[in-house]
């Protein structure tokens, strides 16, 4: 573990507002990997943006990639197909990793006990509703060993091992990755964690652009048709309509 490379891997659709703050605090987390002496990189995949997200992440100095077909998991291939690190770190475009994050996350990689894993998560304002869902998911997070979407730590052989992300999935692609990657962690005697100590920062901004209905629609069909909505792009507005 003397010798390591970590690939910082960033899904992002129309996120000018918010990208080049999200690279900022990943630059500035990963002195972390800089002080423990391994080598790192941030790429960013422009999935399909109409808006100026690209040509930001460019602006930083991290590597771009384009993918056409709007999707969160094949962006997240997209981004691991061109990444050069032994470990592949998926954030999303509007969260922001810590320093002391990073450390943990550092200090977990190199244990050599775990084949990935994530993190909490913490929204970057209160909001009650919201707030009581984040914590559940945090409980749920921890006990199933499901990573959150927004932050998704992989070794980059298990990752290619299981085939990555299944683009089979518009929504729920993180459960479904998971599941998978602890099979594959089981097979060699590791397993997954989930870090609690120093939640990711991600953005409450849906809390303002959908409703409580919004969602409440979308679990009642999930449930309706046993998950057929997390399959369909249509049926997942609330990430794919590019309201930002």
């Amino acid at each position: 573990m003397d010798e390591m490379k970590i690939s910082v891997i960033v899904p992002a659709f129309n996120e000018e507002k918010l990208i080049t703050s999200t690279l900022e605090s990943i630059r500035a987390a990963g002195a972390a990997f800089t002080e423990r002496g391994w080598a790192w990189e941030i790429v960013v995949c422009d999935n399909n943006s109409t808006d100026r997200t690209g040509e930001l992440a460019r602006a930083t100095g991290a590597k771009v990639v384009f993918e056409p077909k709007n999707q969160i998991a094949r962006a997240r291939n997209a981004g691991a197909a061109v990444a050069a690190g032994e470990w592949f770190l998926f954030v999303d475009a509007d969260s922001r990793p810590s320093r002391e994050l990073f450390i943990d996350l550092i200090e977990a990689m190199a244990s050599g006990r775990f084949l990935g894993g994530g993190c909490t998560v913490q929204l970057d304002e209160r909001h009650f509703l919201a707030s009581l869902f984040v914590f559940a998911w945090n409980t749920v997070s921890r006990i199933c060993k499901w990573a959150a979407g927004s932050f998704v730590l992989c070794e980059a052989h298990a990752f290619r091992a299981i085939g990555g992300f299944n683009e089979a999935f518009y929504a729920s692609e993180e459960i479904d990755f998971s599941q998978r990657l602890k099979r594959e962690a089981r097979q060699r005697g590791k397993r997954l964690v989930i870090l609690p100590r120093h939640p990711l920062v991600t953005s409450a901004r849906k809390i303002h652009l959908y409703s409580p209905w919004d969602y409440a629609r979308f679990m009642a069909k999930s449930v309706a048709t046993l998950g057929a909505t997390t399959r369909a792009r249509e049926d997942c507005p609330i990430w794919y309509d590019g309201r930002r």
